[in-house]
């Protein structure tokens, strides 16, 4: 995604909300190396749901390395004959790739002005794609900050339809290690904005 960085104005609540959909976005996206693995081991949470959910993504990046977490990533979304999971809302939603989804992604896209960075093989309609998309629409990367209509009408065609399935997966995927916890935060946060958006309605 090529954007401008802009969060001048936003509220507590939505850099929060925004910062979890980059911290999904980047973690789904690539494999963390040291840096990134040293960031979340710093991570503290509290005695919700939510907060032990990031203390275990804390606890996990603390007992791996840059090479095991880049040989899960692979084995979750690569592989040699492709990943454990298929990380995109065509294959959740028909069960094949490069379907409707994807070409109503591509259009919200193109009405938001978002352009396909180079260099990205991967189709737009990518979990990763879709949460950092989420978070540009909440801190104005593409122009303005969103409105909470504009947000949830992206968040109900292109992430609540699938992504609490795809997180679950994450959850309980053989590979996952480093991962089952971040498919957990996820989940949890998805299930989160639902509520959320309901109570905005």
């Amino acid at each position: 995604m090529t954007t401008n960085h802009q969060i001048d104005g936003l509220s507590e609540e939505e850099f929060l909300r925004a910062s979890m959909y980059a911290m999904l976005g980047r973690l789904l996206s690539t494999e963390p190396d040291t840096e990134a693995l040293q960031g979340l081991a710093a991570l503290e949470g509290d005695e919700t749901p939510l907060g032990l959910a990031l203390a275990a993504l804390g606890a996990a990046a603390r007992a791996t390395d840059a090479i095991a977490a880049s040989d899960e990533y692979h084995a979750l979304f690569i592989g040699m004959n492709g990943g454990e999971l298929n990380p995109y809302s065509s294959f959740y939603l028909t069960g094949f790739l490069y379907e409707k989804p994807l070409a109503d992604l591509r259009a919200r896209m193109s009405e938001f002005g978002i352009e396909r960075a180079e260099g990205i093989a991967e189709p737009e309609d990518h979990i990763a794609s879709v949460c950092e998309i989420m978070a540009g629409l909440i801190t104005g990367e593409f122009g303005t900050p969103a409105d909470l209509a504009t947000q949830l009408e992206f968040f109900d065609e292109h992430v609540a339809p699938w992504a609490t399935k795809f997180f679950a997966d994450l959850e309980k995927a053989e590979t996952s290690a480093l991962y089952m916890p971040l498919g957990t935060i996820g989940r949890l946060f998805i299930e989160i904005e639902i509520e959320g958006f309901r109570m905005a309605a």
